[in-house]
């Protein structure tokens, strides 16, 4: 027996617990088998934790904050009803009361449906009172499981039936003030004063019970906030622990492990962090199996960091274009191809075009030229595959032969799709071996170029249609806000003029009450047909929003959009649309200004194109109209 196992059985307790006697199998599976126990001790620690927040948290999100959120709906609608009221004992003319009256039933209505939903649970739309649009759909839970919920919902809805009550009762008398039938105001200031106090009174219980959600918020966020502190010092406690451990257990482990393979480690790490220094090369002191692994070790190492930096660099550049000339350059000093063609498959999958060189003609092309009509016709790009001649001399019929080389095309898959193709050529002596050589090392490189070249191309078409109106194809606002300034300081530099032209579609709504918003659909896109085809290349026509129109003409002399307004109007008067049952005839309004005639400012010159287009509306419609100053001097503006 050894000293150590003679007189120290802490010594021989450390060396069974770490396992310094056994195989380096097993070292490793009993290793495998502690770092199991800790990571499960975390990961239940995390689990217990998570189940505790999860439980307080569905309070919060699923109660506390729905219902507060409905609670303060019924509020907002109370202040505004106690404004109502304010406005109706102040409103002379019938007309104002009754509309002031139907709103606050309204939100009475809304209120109603608040309460209903607080009770039964489920959802509830708020629309707008005064545009009918939807603003929000509220979800929550029922108070019926909350004994203080269900009192102030019985509260409430007495309060409100009663308020329902007097609102009826200072309305009708209000209504008689108007009327002459009383002349004596005091009944009325009784039943507003009745009314406001009323409303007040469920205001305040609404206050208190969205003050008491508060609380209930608070409880479970501190509850919330006190399983995390728990939970996080057990887990750094437990981790603190198997830290401990794994320090000793790393440090007895390490010492049975040769000395190459242990460089090795500390490479692979440095590459894992990316903190990679080329330099510092795997020494290689032997020609056995750890030399050669030290020295495939050491190619893997550049390959690895080349593909990075690679990758990272054409993730950096800006558009394609830089991106396949990165490429280009590695495919020319990482696999030493010179004689390539890098081809991109248009979005419609119907064309292809060379994007480098981007100045390669026709002539030069090893291709036929149909490919570029139509790309179905290159086999790489049909089939998805690699294709070459030199496993299958004359496989693609595309190829021009009379080139006299070798050729392989690789496609580019992007999306599930072919996005691309790749020709690379060789003289007819390169030997295959050499070629498949090349091949590989450009087409790993293609690889780590296809989700870089992927997600350049989405925002390059994501870009594009953010600006382009989905129904008629037109631009839309965004492209006017994006490319003002542009196309202003263009016409500016060439001392031009911009005619501004606004069109709308009179009585379109007819159009959609008649006979469908499919119908409705069809006649904007032929409407938008009809405006491009009477404008010149180089003039924008923009979908303004809904039936609204709006057309920059380019470098026009003064007096000269009003001609192309009316133009636009005569093609429109004399356009049948097909309509369900026949064909029907719609007319348009335009109004026209011109920049920088009108006034210096463009969004100006667009009001005054607006101002002139009511004009148009409010004379009779189908007309265009050029804007004077005298329109906006008028009181309506």
């Amino acid at each position: 027996m050894d000293e150590c196992g003679k007189y120290h059985l802490g010594c021989r307790l450390m060396r069974m617990l770490t396992f310094i006697d056994l195989p380096i199998r097993k070292k490793f599976r009993l290793f495998s088998v502690g770092v199991l126990f800790w990571f499960l001790t975390m990961g239940g620690l995390t689990i217990v934790g998570m189940i505790g927040i999860s439980m307080h948290y569905d309070r919060i999100v699923n109660n506390a904050v729905p219902q507060d959120k409905v609670v303060q709906k019924v509020i907002r609608n109370l202040q505004a009803m106690t404004i109502d009221a304010s406005n109706i004992l102040k409103a002379e003319e019938v007309q104002t009361i009754n509309r002031l009256q139907d709103l606050s039933f309204k939100r009475l209505r809304d209120i109603r449906d608040f309460i209903s939903v607080l009770a039964l649970g489920g959802e509830v739309n708020d629309y707008s009172h005064d545009s009918a649009r939807l603003l929000e759909t509220l979800q929550t839970t029922s108070l019926s499981n909350d004994p203080a919920g269900v009192m102030f919902l019985k509260e409430l809805t007495i309060l409100v039936d009663v308020i329902d009550k007097s609102y009826s009762e200072f309305y009708a008398s209000k209504l008689m003030v108007i009327q002459g039938e009383r002349s004596n105001g005091s009944n009325l200031d009784q039943c507003f004063t009745r009314v406001a106090g009323q409303i007040h009174e469920a205001s305040q219980l609404s206050v208190d019970f969205s003050a008491r959600l508060g609380q209930l918020y608070h409880i479970s966020a501190e509850k919330i906030y006190e399983i995390v502190r728990l939970t996080v010092i057990a887990i750094l406690v437990v981790l603190f622990l198997a830290i401990m451990l794994l320090l000793v257990f790393t440090r007895w482990i390490s010492a049975a492990l040769a000395r190459p393979i242990s460089r090795i480690i500390n490479q692979i790490y440095s590459v894992g962090t990316g903190d990679v220094d080329l330099t510092n090369k795997i020494e290689i002191n032997s020609q056995d199996e750890i030399g050669v692994l030290s020295q495939e070790f050491n190619k893997l190492l550049d390959t690895v960091y080349s593909m990075s930096m690679f990758k990272r660099v054409i993730e950096e550049d800006t558009d394609l274009v830089d991106v396949y000339t990165r490429i280009a350059e590695v495919f020319q000093r990482e696999a030493q191809i010179d004689d390539f063609v890098i081809y991109e498959v248009k979005d419609n999958q119907r064309e292809m075009f060379p994007v480098y060189p981007a100045t390669l003609s026709g002539k030069e092309m090893a291709c036929d030229n149909e490919i570029l009509i139509n790309c179905d016709l290159c086999r790489a790009k049909k089939t998805g595959h690699e294709i070459s001649s030199v496993a299958y001399p004359n496989i693609c019929k595309m190829f021009k032969m009379e080139t006299g080389k070798k050729h392989v095309c690789l496609p580019l898959i992007i999306g599930g799709r072919t996005g691309g193709v790749v020709q690379f050529m060789f003289e007819p002596e390169v030997e295959s071996a050499d070629i498949q050589r090349r091949i590989f090392k450009a087409e790993t490189y293609i690889k780590q170029s296809l989700s870089v070249i992927e997600a350049k191309r989405l925002m390059a078409v994501l870009r594009e249609s953010s600006l382009k109106d989905p129904l008629t194809g037109l631009y839309n606002r965004r492209f006017l806000q994006d490319h003002a300034n542009f196309i202003l300081s263009g016409v500016l530099r060439r001392k031009k003029s911009l005619g501004l032209v606004m069109c709308d579609l009179d009585y379109f709504k007819e159009v959609n009450d008649n006979y469908g918003h499919d119908v409705g659909d069809q006649i904007l896109k032929e409407t938008s047909e009809l405006i491009k085809n009477s404008l010149r290349s180089e003039d924008i026509a923009i979908r303004f929003g809904g039936e609204e129109f709006f057309v920059m003409l380019m470098d026009i002399n003064p007096g000269d959009a009003i001609e192309v307004a009316e133009k636009i109007r005569k093609v429109f008067d004399g356009h049948l649309f097909k309509v369900p049952g026949g064909t029907i005839q719609k007319t348009l309004s335009l109004g026209v200004s011109e920049f920088p005639t009108d006034a210096e400012g463009f969004w100006q010159c667009i009001k005054f194109a607006d101002v002139a287009l009511y004009r148009a509306k409010d004379t009779g419609r189908n007309q265009a109209v050029r804007f004077t100053p005298e329109m906006w001097t008028e009181n309506q503006f």
